[in-house]
């Protein structure tokens, strides 16, 4: 009955959306804000309770953030605000030997920290910074379906869709989730809430021809936030862009109905003054050049990550296989269900937004499974996996909705029509009232926040929680709220605070009265204790830059990772031996201080009884201060700690050669073939660094690649019996350091000299020859004055990068001033 008498009241021009129009009356006052104020509380909602978990008040407190990664990235804003602001990237001393700032690792989330900390404390900019992504992934959830055209109330449902994907705990590191967020992952959740709005700007747009500015610019922030979420936003506009050139037979639609018009039809600034249609390849034109000007925009960052990235550490994490377990975990099968039904419906409505989330989730998990050994630790694709299974059950939740809704729409106006023709028959018949707003706009965003809630806090009501696992759901713990409390409470709210910061002023005191240098510490796990086993990677910042840490948190940004955590294993009780592939050796303190001084570390704090009774008899160290004994109860356990700061005897920053170096020849700057491992029968395997590094024995002739042609030449074969050529040593005098120069005095001309710093390529000597990478990963010079100085620069790779934004800052401010110019052209022409 109902669809004759749409045919009775309807044109055949006329879309069948337009049957609104007749039976809904205008709404004007405070009514007609309805829908939308239903939508502002699903999408505050989702940001309310993420807040109230993560401890708003703690957010707002001027403490010490900690926890996990996100404790020892506390330092990093603060030494670009000091240090780098405004060139961006440069040199860090603190860690590993230095090691090139934010040229291996992403920058968006530090600039914001510190733009914010010239208005706010320093230490609430950085905790805001962790959690803008996860209080963003709503909002950019819910602009995504308004600009991919999705009407009331599908995008404040993909909105609290995002609820249970932050709360999500079957994962914990790899990001997205707040748990990673909480873990450090905070750049990562940044990049995908970015992702997820470009892909709405470029849904838009690709149809419309508008945003290309914003597209790019918000394209360009998402490859600077992080890389992995990028490359799910470029995929996703390679898919949007494919889509529109699809025949018309085969056009996919941004609504629950197939428009009157496709997009090729539709005029824009062009047909509006009469000049024709878009042609059939626009969207090729507009698609590639606002992904191509986006990672212009990006070019100064992205062009040095992608042409250095061989100088960096790859840390040999092996790639889980277990994918059954990654992909479909007991506790997220009702979402996934839920989200294979939506391909179907997709498929059914050829829907837009619903195929395209859809295939974009069937790539991340086909990447995950295919993702070739070596190239990308596999599970950084999961969150890309699970934000697009719970976009796509909320789009089908949101169609049932929407469906039910029109349901009781239609029926209503067939009641309507039948009163509307008995009255005019001279029949009085009660007209039912038609609603005064879209009923699922109203009801619809409301009902999913709820959920959604239910959803997150069920696993933690113990009487609801009992009956999950026989729907194949397995509760977790609440631990979102116990990780911000740990995190945001500081390092001042941890028990042992005493503890760190008594270590912390020893070494400032250490630092003033023996001067400064870097410092080698004693891991061990219990250091979690002070709120993260890396709290003392901030030493640098505790201290002012005069005690450098050898241990960082970006293993992967400096290429003398791998020898630190080789000391690591000598040096401490109970290493983490994070690095795959290493010849990790047993505890042995006399080789230790060795390597100490060849990397020329100046400090040892050693806090175990066993490796403080080693140190106190080895001559090269000496015990020059301590602190405690500090007692404490840690993980069911007392202990009683003390640590003891040792001098490291004749480790110096720069030192005079006696051997001419021999010159490495048939290596590369790839860690395979510079560092290698080390096979079965002790011999290097790709690459001989670490042989080397290994025997002491062979450290008289540090092998180089490159240096004058009067060197000799050794190849990988012949690099453990190289040519000991004697040269007149020199005399180093008048040695400083700054943050990004290294300056000295030789009383000869002509020696090799080496400096322990971190080789990279933007090294640059003046008054001398060289820099020479040298093993490990330090630099060898040959001074030609007597006064040398290396300074930390820029090379044809940054320039490059620079001139790449600059040309993407050019077609910006073109497609700015363009619309702008033909309108005055064709005023002046009319």
């Amino acid at each position: 009955m109902a669809g004759k008498v749409i045919e009775e009241l309807q044109d055949e021009r006329i879309e069948v959306s337009a049957l609104r129009r007749p039976w809904v009356p205008r709404v004007h006052g405070v009514a007609r804000w309805v829908p939308a104020i239903a939508s502002l509380i699903a999408v505050g909602g989702v940001i309310a309770i993420t807040l109230w978990q993560l401890h708003l008040p703690l957010l707002l407190a001027n403490t010490t953030t900690t926890g996990g990664d996100t404790g020892a990235h506390y330092m990093m804003p603060a030494y670009f605000t000091s240090n780098l602001f405004p060139h961006l990237t440069g040199w860090n001393p603190g860690w590993y030997d230095g090691y090139p700032m934010y040229t291996f690792y992403f920058i968006l989330p530090d600039v914001l920290v510190a733009l914010a900390s010239h208005v706010i404390a320093y230490n609430v900019a950085f905790k805001l910074a962790t959690v803008l992504g996860s209080i963003m992934l709503p909002v950019a959830a819910w602009a995504c379906g308004r600009m991919f055209g999705l009407s009331a109330p599908v995008p404040a449902i993909l909105a609290t869709a995002t609820l249970p994907y932050l709360f999500d705990y079957t994962w914990t590191i790899y990001g997205g989730n707040l748990f990673s967020t909480l873990a450090g992952e905070y750049s990562f959740s940044l990049s995908l809430a970015l992702a997820i709005l470009f892909l709405g700007l470029f849904a838009r747009g690709i149809r419309t021809g508008a945003g290309r500015v914003w597209a790019a610019v918000v394209l360009a922030l998402c490859i600077l936030a992080h890389v992995v979420p990028a490359a799910y936003a470029l995929v996703g506009a390679g898919l949007l862009t494919a889509i529109e050139l699809f025949p018309k037979s085969f056009a996919l639609y941004d609504d629950l109905r197939p428009p009157s018009l496709a997009w090729r039809h539709l005029p824009n600034e062009h047909l509006a003054r009469g000049e024709g249609h878009r042609s059939r390849w626009a969207p090729l034109w507009w698609g590639g050049s606002t992904v191509v000007i986006g990672v212009l925009l990006s070019g100064w960052w992205l062009v040095p990550f992608g042409l250095r990235l061989p100088y960096s550490t790859s840390m040999g994490y092996e790639n889980i296989t277990t994918y059954m377990a990654l992909l479909f975990p007991h506790a997220d099968l009702w979402v996934e269900v839920i989200a294979g039904l939506a391909v179907l419906v997709a498929i059914a409505l050829r829907s837009r937004f619903g195929l395209v989330v859809g295939v974009l989730g069937g790539m991340s998990a086909l990447g995950l499974v295919v993702d070739p050994q070596g190239s990308l630790y596999n599970v950084r694709l999961l969150p890309l996996w699970f934000i697009s299974v719970y976009l796509s059950a909320g789009w089908v939740v949101a169609v049932a909705i929407v469906a039910a809704a029109r349901w009781i729409r239609r029926d209503r106006l067939e009641g309507w029509v039948i009163a509307t023709k008995t009255e005019t028959a001279g029949i009085w018949m009660p007209r039912p009232s038609p609603p005064r707003w879209p009923p699922g706009a109203v009801v619809g965003p409301l009902l999913a926040i709820v959920g959604a809630v239910i959803v997150v806090a069920t696993p933690f009501v113990p009487a609801l929680a009992s009956e999950l696992p026989h729907v194949g759901i397995t509760p977790g713990a609440n631990e979102v709220s116990a990780w911000a409390q740990w995190n945001y409470s500081g390092y001042e709210g941890k028990p042992d605070y005493p503890e760190y910061r008594a270590v912390v002023e020893t070494m400032v005191k250490v630092g003033r009265q023996h001067g400064c240098g870097r410092a080698m510490w004693e891991y061990n796990s219990d250091l979690n204790r002070f709120g993260t086993p890396e709290a003392l990677m901030l030493l640098p910042y505790w201290t002012g830059g005069c005690i450098d840490s050898m241990e960082g948190l970006l293993f992967e940004s400096s290429a003398t990772t791998p020898y630190h955590f080789l000391n690591q294993a000598e040096l401490s009780v109970a290493p983490s031996e994070p690095m795959v592939g290493l010849p990790y050796g047993p505890l042995d303190v006399p080789l230790g201080v060795e390597h100490l001084q060849l990397l020329g570390v100046r400090y040892f704090m050693a806090s175990s009884p066993q490796v403080q009774q080693e140190a106190s008899a080895d001559p090269t160290l000496q015990l020059i201060s301590s602190t405690g004994p500090w007692k404490t109860d840690y993980d069911g356990q007392t202990l009683s700690t003390t640590w003891d700061i040792y001098l490291v005897r004749r480790s110096t920053v720069v030192t005079s050669l006696a051997r001419e170096p021999a010159v490495l020849t048939g290596v590369g700057p790839s860690q395979a073939s510079w560092l290698g491992t080390v096979g079965s029968d002790g011999q290097p395997v790709d690459g001989p660094a670490v042989v080397w590094y290994d025997n002491p024995s062979r450290w008289a002739v540090p092998l180089v690649a490159g240096g004058p042609s009067s060197w000799p030449r050794v190849t990988k074969a012949s690099s453990g019996h190289p040519p000991s050529v004697p040269v007149p040593r020199a005399r180093i005098t008048d040695v400083r350091q700054t943050s990004d120069s290294v300056s000295f005095h030789v009383s000869r001309i002509g020696t090799p000299v080496l400096i322990k710093v971190s080789y990279f390529p933007n090294w640059h000597v003046i008054g001398a020859s060289g820099p020479w990478r040298s093993t490990p990963n330090l630099m060898v010079v040959v001074p030609t004055s007597h006064q040398v100085t290396l300074i930390y620069g820029s090379t044809p790779v940054n320039e490059l990068g620079l001139g790449c934004t600059g040309v993407g800052i050019l077609c910006l401010f073109i497609l700015a001033v363009a619309p702008t110019y033909r309108r005055r052209r064709a005023r002046k022409w009319t």
